[in-house]
């Protein structure tokens, strides 16, 4: 490598970063200035193709400080992806393809939405784990990437970051390196102010290979990439940087984190370098050619097409393009009791007989969760992935397993922990990952575990979450259903099923177009009142409904199994299931807010529940025949 043509690479990147920022006066030039010389080395090393970004055995490479924007679109752009200079002109614009943080789906290149700091870590965890998994059942000649991940002190002082790389050392995860760029500095000034942990020692501890350099010394960081590529664990490379290298009176200093570094400073900056400084925005011919990764992206793809077997290829489409049709689900006797988690067991384990790319795991809840995958054997030879208590850094890893590209893959807790993976589902839902997030102990008749496990908030949130599909199933029956519905959404979707026995509903017939997210279950002549309900509530409104007959009060009933959908449809089809001329009413063992979307009286939890079994708790709380009935004719007859 000639030192003096990746310098020259390296202060093209911290211009090209310093520029973008400056025009749009936002951003953060500091990162991008410090790691531009990992990030030249590293170029090297890479191996894509910005012609095929979807290549199963390309290397990843996640940036978990999506801070460091500057840096992730000049690298795009000088690879050859379809990033340009007007695009890195219209940095941060509204509409352009280089937003103020990377996006999957938005910008050309991007492997993963990081987001929040730490996210990127674990999502290079799981990048890593598919493809170990890919490598077990395709085979070591056919994948054998590596899984790169840029992160800094902010990502490593996240408590994902910690939860993900200890499941990396775990699963010895030898194609993941992992590059710190250790500066010591943060938005508020030097890391030594909250943080003094010896990271060394913390990656030992958890099994890593641990590498340190200066990160700015070319021979280091190649040398440093070099050795990590033969390692027999995962690698955590520390590389010592100065923030805003290569700036004249910002360089080191905190104020480069987050705020342009003025036209002056950029400006003396580029003469320091050697490089004209009225020029903005600015690419040398053999700085492009030099780091250009058409031409060897696709020679080495064509390559590794070229050795794969006949039946390798068949095997990879199959993975690629699941064929959800094949699945025999599980069929339920009516007027049986299940458990939707129990049902969903069933479920879980006949798409994993059908589908070779199905597979997931639990935050050590497994036999509560119910979501073992019998005789289908363990991570990473098999299909249950053991991810230990580690909700966040669980999902998050899913998500990038998602996306790898071959692989449909589930994860699971209790509903309450949901709040441990918000960040990630949140992501999941933003960036279009079809993932499956699975909770159980859905409501109050979690029971005697009492409100701190019960679950009275989480439908509303989930539901208040745009693009994100969260499922309650009534019964077994509608559980299958909403699957069917599920499998072939492009969005993440969420199972919130039951711990105690649901009976299976007596006619399958009956049941209406789940993908609609609601639909009329029961309809009775000269009903003068509607009510809807989701899961175990909606055998609830149904016996609820032949009470009150008595009174002299008709309801229809209307099952509500997934609400975001419902939302969805049209004025029509709503008036079709919800009849004008009736007052609605929903009843549901939660907060249940947004039902007032369509109802004109909610009935809900306005507490946190209480110790106690979940009868004594659902009579307590309203949610039997009796007090249900009682407070529709008080409402209606008033």
């Amino acid at each position: 490598m000639s030192k003096q043509l990746l310098q020259k690479q390296a202060d093209t990147i911290r211009f090209l970063a310093a520029d973008m920022v400056q025009r749009a006066n936002s951003g953060h030039p500091g990162a991008p200035m410090g790691m531009a010389d990992i990030a030249t080395v590293l170029s090297k090393h890479l191996s894509i193709n910005p012609a095929d970004e979807k290549w199963i055995n390309r290397d990843r490479l996640v940036f978990s400080g999506g801070h460091a924007t500057g840096l992730v679109y000049s690298l795009l752009h000088l690879w050859g992806f379809d990033v340009s200079i007007n695009d890195l002109k219209n940095f941060r614009q509204l509409n352009s393809k280089t937003p103020g943080h990377p996006e999957y789906g938005h910008t050309h290149g991007i492997e993963i939405t990081t987001g929040p700091l730490g996210q990127g870590i674990a999502n290079a965890v799981g990048f890593a784990m598919a493809g170990k998994y890919a490598q077990n059942i395709l085979g070591k000649d056919v994948i054998n990437h590596k899984v790169y991940c840029l992160c800094g002190d902010g990502d490593l002082q996240e408590g994902i970051s910690y939860e993900a790389t200890a499941t990396a050392g775990h699963l010895k995860l030898d194609n993941l390196v992992i590059i710190y760029d250790s500066n010591n500095i943060t938005i508020e000034g030097d890391t030594s102010i909250a943080w003094s942990e010896n990271v060394k020692k913390r990656f030992q501890a958890i099994d890593f290979e641990v590498i340190e350099i200066d990160g700015h010394n070319f021979e280091q960081i190649d040398k440093a990439l070099v050795q990590a590529k033969s390692s027999t664990q995962p690698v955590l490379i520390i590389a010592k940087t100065v923030i805003a290298k290569g700036a004249v009176e910002m360089e080191g200093s905190h104020h480069s984190h987050g705020a342009p570094l003025g036209v002056e400073e950029i400006k003396q900056a580029k003469i320091k370098a050697g490089f004209n400084p009225d020029q903005e925005f600015f690419v040398a011919a053999d700085v492009k050619g030099a780091f250009d990764k058409l031409i060897v992206g696709s020679t080495a793809q064509n390559e590794w097409t070229e050795s794969l077997s006949s039946e390798v290829k068949q095997k990879i489409e199959e993975l690629k393009n699941p064929d959800f049709d094949k699945i025999t689900y599980p069929t339920f006797e009516a007027d049986t009791s299940v458990a939707t988690r129990d049902s969903n067991h069933k479920i879980l384990n006949s798409i994993a007989t059908a589908i070779p790319g199905f597979l997931g795991g639990s935050a050590d809840l497994a036999p509560s969760n119910k979501t073992e995958l019998k005789g289908m054997g363990d991570f990473p030879n098999g299909k249950n992935i053991h991810f230990g208590i580690k909700e966040h850094a669980m999902a998050a890893i899913t998500n990038a397993m998602n996306l790898y590209g071959l692989f449909r893959v589930y994860s699971a807790t209790f509903f309450v922990f949901s709040d441990y993976l918000k960040p990630s589902a949140r992501i999941a839902a933003l960036a279009n990952i079809p993932q499956h997030f699975i909770w159980t102990h859905d409501s109050i008749g979690v029971g005697e575990d009492g409100p701190t496990h019960q679950p009275i908030e989480h439908l509303s949130q989930f539901r208040a979450l745009p693009n994100f599909y969260t499922f309650r199933p009534a019964d077994a029956t509608e559980n299958v259903d909403s699957w069917k519905v599920a499998l072939k959404m492009k969005a993440p979707t969420a199972f919130v099923c039951s711990r105690q026995g649901l009976k299976v509903l007596k006619d399958e017939k009956a049941y209406g177009d789940v993908s609609n997210g609601g639909y009329l279950l029961k309809q009775r002549e000269n009903a003068n009142i509607t009510i809807m309900a989701s899961g175990s509530e909606v055998m609830l409104a149904l016996q609820t409904a032949c009470s009150l007959e008595k009174e002299g009060i008709i309801a229809n009933i209307v099952s509500v199994p997934c609400f975001d959908l419902l939302v969805e449809q049209s004025e029509d089809y709503i008036n079709k299931i919800i009849d004008p001329k009736t007052k609605v009413y929903a009843v549901e063992a939660s907060r249940g807010l947004e039902y007032y979307k369509f109802a004109d009286v909610v009935f809900g939890m306005d507490t946190f529940g209480a110790s106690g079994p979940a009868d004594k708790l659902f009579e307590e709380f309203g949610f039997t025949i009796d007090k249900l009935k009682e407070k529709i004719v008080a409402d209606f007859k008033k």
